[in-house]
């Protein structure tokens, strides 16, 4: 969930052109496994958009804003109860 969570940050940071490169980078991921988290996302339908291009031109769903909104709300909860 944590890596999930990154990868949706980056994609609401960065925009619709997000390079593979780049989002390998930040997400400290193989390109294998990038592509396994992205597709996850997509048949969650958190992120939408097209993977083909050198240029991710992908967007965070409403339902990806909502899953970080309660991924935070988590980690509080976790913090708040030393869990």
């Amino acid at each position: 969930m944590e890596i999930m969570n990154d990868i949706l940050r980056i994609v609401q940071d960065r925009g619709r052109n997000t390079k593979k490169t780049h989002l390998m980078y930040k997400a400290n991921l193989s390109h294998k496994q990038m592509k396994s988290y992205l597709d996850e996302l997509f048949k969650n339908g958190l992120i939408e958009g097209d993977l083909s291009s050198e240029n991710y031109s992908v967007r965070i769903t409403k339902k990806g804003m909502n899953f970080l909104v309660k991924y935070i709300q988590m980690r509080e909860f976790e913090k708040t109860f030393g869990l």
